[in-house]
């Protein structure tokens, strides 16, 4: 299995970073690159585009929300993923009406982000 996208991480949390990014190697994925929040998630974007964006919510200087919306002014077509502890209808509204594809919640299973990511990419094959 391998798995080809490039990926952005954006979480306040060293430790989720890097469990995501385990997640995404696991399926196969080599290209990932990590913020600690939206604003340096911003900084990244412009520097190393990506194919799908994994954010969370609850990050300090620039929250999820405020990323979702500045980056769908600057990238319409990027693929936005929320993944957050936060499970309840109000908080995964409010990020897919600003404009994410979807929502997660953590802890995130590789099961669950396959579905995510064959319902964004529709050939993928994984």
């Amino acid at each position: 299995m391998s798995l080809t996208k490039s990926f952005l991480v954006v979480d306040d949390s060293a430790t989720m970073r890097m469990l995501i990014t385990m997640t995404l190697k696991q399926l196969g994925c080599s290209n990932i690159v990590a913020a600690p929040n939206g604003r340096v998630a911003l900084e990244k974007l412009a520097s190393s585009p990506v194919d799908v964006v994994l954010t969370d919510i609850d990050m300090p200087e620039m929250n999820g929300f405020e990323f979702i919306s500045e980056a769908r002014q600057r990238y319409a077509d990027l693929p936005i993923l929320i993944l957050s502890a936060h499970g309840d209808e109000e908080t995964r509204d409010r990020g897919l009406k600003l404009g994410a594809n979807g929502y997660l919640t953590k802890p995130l299973s590789s099961a669950k982000l396959i579905e995510a990511l064959e319902r964004l990419f529709p050939d993928l094959e994984l």
